[in-house]
């Protein structure tokens, strides 16, 4: 007897009718109508069913701190670091884990079930480096939370960044980190990047950098990352994000910019809600929107992801950590309304985010762990329109979090209920 299946479900490639069983967390195969029974079914009722979403970038510790200790008043990116500059004596441990397990409860409702969250290494205590290490370990079993060791204020800036980096390394955090636009000079930005992948080299680790996180179009550090990247021979291992000078440079040098990264299997990942909040804040008119450039750069043949990275912090007063809302963002943002520009929206929060991030066993095939989400809407398409509920959330073949469909009654012009959906 199989452990699990979910019945007449829809995929998001658009094939409909399908079942899915699982056993040992595992699923054994996608099919219709397959005669076998299990200890669970679930009925899908023909609803999109999609693998987890996955957060290709987060800042947890950080989340859920608005307000302390005051608001970002200007809205910009200097103000937010100066913010969480202030919070920082402050911290605890307790505190950061009280408040990153609160994210992780509200990212199970929502479905996310992988997240690569940036960790604050320029504290010499390290303790939030301490306090994700053990949300990692306790929320091992639902979510798959990666910890990228992250110099703040400068690699090369700060002065015990260097130390702090190796220490956080050894205490377990799992890539390597850093903001070269941050640092002093152009030339000591490159020069961190260079010093920060030789270091994951050596160690055998992913890097993912806040890279050009400005509207400066002279902000080029991504170019001195793909040049690295391929020299160390770490292609598909590493990351860019959120490349928001990309949005002000010319046409020409992105030419070659985006074959260079390509060539070099640089990952990219955008962050919608922000980008577009913090970017543009010096502009008077026209304002600049901020996010990269996700549709030339998947044209490009880039793999690209999009990540939420704040949740009611420092740098951002909203969110509740729903990927599609990111989704949805984007795809307005980029001017990506065409039915295959959605699509590879959605891709952005599911399987390019499993890519950026080196997930294995992800997906919906035969083989792959049994993790799933069961959403109220028909397919893509009507997700990221609605923005659905997640009826059923499943890890390893497990019900984890239930959410009952949501359901308008009217009282007028027909007395009936109400279905946002178009089927």
């Amino acid at each position: 007897m199989l452990d699990l299946i979910v019945r007449n479900a829809t995929l998001p490639d658009g094939a409909s009718g399908l079942d899915i069983a699982v056993e040992n967390g595992v699923i054994a195969e996608v099919a219709p109508s397959i005669a076998a029974e299990a200890e669970q079914v679930i009925d899908a009722r023909g609803h999109l069913v999609t693998p987890p979403f996955v957060d290709s970038h987060f800042h947890m510790d950080a989340t859920l701190s608005l307000g302390l200790p005051r608001l970002n008043q200007s809205g910009t990116l200097l103000e937010g670091i100066a913010l969480w500059g202030e919070l920082k004596p402050d911290l605890t441990v307790e505190a950061l884990k009280a408040r990153a397990l609160a994210l992780c409860r509200w990212s199970v409702a929502k479905g996310t079930l992988a997240i690569r969250s940036h960790v604050d290494i320029c504290d010499d205590r390290l303790l939030a480096v301490e306090a994700l290490v053990e949300v990692r370990e306790t929320v091992k079993d639902v979510i798959d939370l990666q910890l990228v060791a992250f110099p703040q204020d400068g690699y090369l800036r700060s002065p015990s960044a260097r130390e702090n980096m190796r220490r956080a390394l050894n205490k377990g955090v799992d890539i390597v980190g850093g903001i070269p636009h941050f640092e002093r000079t152009m030339a000591e930005g490159a020069e961190s990047v260079r010093l920060l992948c030789e270091l994951a080299a050596e160690r055998g680790l992913r890097v993912d950098m806040h890279c050009d996180e400005t509207d400066d179009p002279n902000s080029r550090h991504i170019e001195t990352l793909s040049y690295e990247t391929q020299r160390l021979g770490l292609q598909e291992r590493v990351t860019g994000s959120h490349l928001t000078s990309m949005h002000s440079m010319d046409n020409y040098y992105v030419s070659k910019l985006m074959p260079l990264m390509a060539e070099a299997g640089v990952n990219a990942v955008a962050n919608p809600l922000i980008n577009i909040t913090i970017q543009g804040r010096h502009d008077s008119y026209p304002k600049r929107r901020g996010m990269t450039r996700v549709k030339e750069l998947l044209a490009q043949g880039v793999n690209v992801s999009f990540g939420h990275d704040c949740v009611m912090d420092p740098w951002y007063p909203l969110g509740s950590h729903d990927m599609i809302e990111v989704a949805h963002m984007g795809l307005h943002v980029g001017l990506m309304t065409g039915v295959e520009e959605q699509k590879s929206c959605f891709a952005a929060i599911t399987t390019n985010g499993a890519k950026t991030l080196g997930l294995e066993g992800y997906g919906l095939a035969p083989g792959c762990n049994a993790d799933m989400v069961i959403l109220q809407a028909g397919d893509v398409l009507e997700a990221l329109r609605l923005r659905p509920a997640r009826l059923t959330v499943i890890r390893r073949g497990r019900v984890i979090a239930e959410t009952p469909p949501v359901e308008s009654q009217l009282k007028v012009l027909g007395n009936e209920a109400i279905d946002f959906t178009k089927h």
